[in-house]
């Protein structure tokens, strides 16, 4: 089982607002390196939800209902083959006990290598095991 991190603007479509509607499609991304990552999700996978912004934390974990799947408003293969927007059904499935906000995942060494650290613009990517750990540990997930 993967762990992706998944950031919204809290403002446009927040974890509160994904408790609300018990679950949600989770579409728009548009950069290659996170689409590369979403086409990995696959059912059961879990997936941090990140409030971009002024918030800039982590701020739950939801459940990833499906593989992924072509956004049927965006049709269309890549060059290799594959789905060009993949999206993702998800519900919610914890609120974090305590946010882990950017500054301690920087702060933390642990996390150095981690795509929100090294690639802090991907808005989709994937957690190796052990962070996700460690980030489930912080957040009280």
């Amino acid at each position: 089982m993967a762990t992706f991190l998944l950031k919204t603007e809290p403002g446009e479509y927040s974890f509160a607002d994904l408790e609300r509607e018990k679950q949600a499609t989770w579409t728009g991304i548009s950069n290659p390196a996170a689409l590369k990552a979403l086409r990995e999700a696959r059912k059961g996978d879990d997936a941090f939800i990140y409030h971009s912004g002024d918030e800039k934390a982590i701020v739950g974990l939801a459940k990833i209902l499906s593989d992924s799947y072509p956004d049927p408003k965006k049709p269309g293969l890549t060059g290799a083959g594959e789905t060009k927007f993949p999206i993702v059904d998800l519900k919610a499935a914890k609120r974090a006990k305590a946010p882990v906000t950017l500054e301690a995942v920087k702060a933390d060494k642990r996390f150095a290598m981690l795509g929100l650290v090294k690639q802090s613009r991907l808005s989709a990517m994937i957690v190796p095991p052990e962070m996700a750990a460690a980030l489930k540990k912080l957040a009280g997930l």
